[in-house]
């Protein structure tokens, strides 16, 4: 009722600070797609995204939705999940993860989450604290400097050096360390070895090694683990089936303390990811109790092939991009589902950036690219190569005639 004052000012209004650190892959993307032209009657091309789910060479192993299946009818995972997850499946993760390591895992090292986007949104908000800062790559995934933004954790990025196969700058790292430093972020599979480790124990930081492209490797350089040094420094390895299985829409990830010397332990972070597990969601329980047989049962045979398809992709790419002068690939791609590629503006005509190069790509091809800007580079695109191999030679010939159109006349 009206009481003669008028209406109350509502004290409601946005978060300022969400709204600046808001930016995802999603969100870029969706700002891209919104530049299709509906006319145009042609399939549209989905570079700009790692998510092959919905194409038949993809498809994860048939183990896989059987598993789950049969998780769900045992109905032994219809309650509610231990904290750090089921004891099984933590064993099950502990047991896979300990086969590429030369020390053993225990299951209490692991604690399950609701794929890795979670566990990033974990470890970030544990870390943070007045004055400290975290030491993230760019290239990178938008999502650390997104949580750390929200979590008021200054983010530092040390520099991937292109022309040797995206090698973490080691010196920028050592710049940028200083006493409030808490953590260095590594995308792998990248170049994980005993430098970084060594560079990481010198400077007193821990490594996060985002493994979740771990083992689709297809290159001269195998996929090693971060934690296969976790004797030299404290590794934490976050990871998922999401990519491995190609299953993104599961949301099942892990946070793994690599850790023989027991330093996690001793300062009080393991402690911290407990309290955080206890006040936030879990992965369903039926899903984790999926895990422990998809783990210990999934055929060699459908890795290959996955690995196989990528690897005839990334030949495609790589011998396409060489065709279009305005792009430039510095790096044949050896492992996961994308590639970084360079810019060269000055051969185009009416194009100012990298996102608007996307946005016009959009409209005019109906071929979707994610500017780089996006993971940190600006003026370079994010393509991915996980689609058919037949979809991925048209919208790279669509690339093509998108260049020819908006050459720079001489």
């Amino acid at each position: 009722m009206d009481n003669g004052d008028g209406p109350k000012k509502w004290g409601l209004q946005g978060n300022a600070e969400l709204n600046a650190s808001s930016i995802s892959v999603r969100g870029v993307l969706n700002r891209v797609y919104a530049n299709l032209d509906k006319d145009d009657k042609r399939p549209t091309i989905h570079l700009g995204r790692a998510d092959p789910t919905e194409f038949p060479s993809y498809q994860t192993t048939r183990l896989a939705p059987d598993a789950v299946a049969n998780a769900a009818f045992s109905y032994n995972f219809n309650c509610y999940a231990p904290t750090g997850g089921v004891a099984e499946t933590r064993r099950a993760v502990a047991e896979y993860l300990s086969k590429d390591f030369p020390y053993q895992l225990s299951p209490d090292d692991v604690y399950l989450a609701a794929g890795c986007t979670q566990a990033i949104e974990i470890v970030v908000s544990v870390l943070a604290r007045p004055n400290a800062n975290i030491l993230l790559p760019r290239p990178g995934y938008p999502q650390y400097e997104a949580r750390a933004s929200v979590s008021n954790l200054e983010a530092r990025h040390f520099d991937l050096i292109p022309e040797k196969g995206w090698e973490v700058d080691l010196d920028s790292i050592e710049a940028l360390a200083d006493e409030n430093t808490v953590a260095m972020v590594i995308i792998n599979p990248s170049n994980p070895c005993g430098n970084i480790a060594e560079t990481a124990r010198k400077l007193g930081i821990f490594v996060i090694s985002d493994e979740v492209y771990s083992h689709p490797a297809f290159g001269s350089n195998p996929f090693v683990p971060m934690g296969v040094f976790g004797s030299i420094v404290p590794v934490l390895t976050l990871g998922s089936i999401s990519k491995r299985w190609i299953v993104p829409g599961w949301r099942l990830g892990w946070i793994v303390t690599c850790d023989p010397n027991g330093i996690f332990q001793q300062s009080g972070f393991v402690e911290g990811v407990k309290d955080y597990l206890n006040i936030t969601s879990k992965p369903p329980t039926n899903m984790q109790g999926a895990l422990n047989q998809i783990l210990k049962h999934t055929k060699e045979d459908f890795f290959s092939k996955i690995i196989n398809i990528l690897r005839e992709a990334s030949d495609i790419l790589y011998d396409r991009i060489k065709e279009i002068p305005c792009l430039i690939c510095p790096h044949k791609p050896e492992g996961s589902m994308v590639a970084m590629v360079k810019l060269n503006l000055p051969l185009l005509e009416g194009i100012i950036d990298d996102v608007d190069f996307c946005m016009k790509l959009a409209k005019e091809e109906s071929v979707i690219v994610l500017p780089g800007i996006t993971v940190g580079l600006k003026n370079w695109l994010r393509i991915s190569f996980a689609i058919e191999h037949s979809s991925l030679e048209d919208g790279l010939g669509r690339i093509k005639a998108f260049y020819h159109r908006h050459a720079k006349k001489e």
